[in-house]
């Protein structure tokens, strides 16, 4: 995730908590996902999914924001 701008979460995981927090949620959604995807009906793993989404979704937009304001 945000392979290309690996630079910027780092940054933005120190200096900002809100960021931070996305971050952390959304790994352990992704965690989540991987090892219960098996013991959870499709609504359940839609659901999920959809949340990692609007987290990354949340995040993507922090990090525009702040290439923005570092020019």
């Amino acid at each position: 995730m945000f392979h290309e701008d690996r630079e910027i979460v780092s940054t933005l995981k120190q200096e900002n908590k809100h960021f931070h927090n996305l971050f952390e949620k959304h790994n352990a959604l992704d965690d989540k996902i991987a090892n219960e995807a098996a013991h959870l009906s499709d609504a359940e793993l839609e659901t999920l999914k959809k949340q990692k989404l609007k987290l990354k979704d949340e995040m993507h937009t922090m990090i525009n924001e702040y290439k923005k304001s570092a020019h």
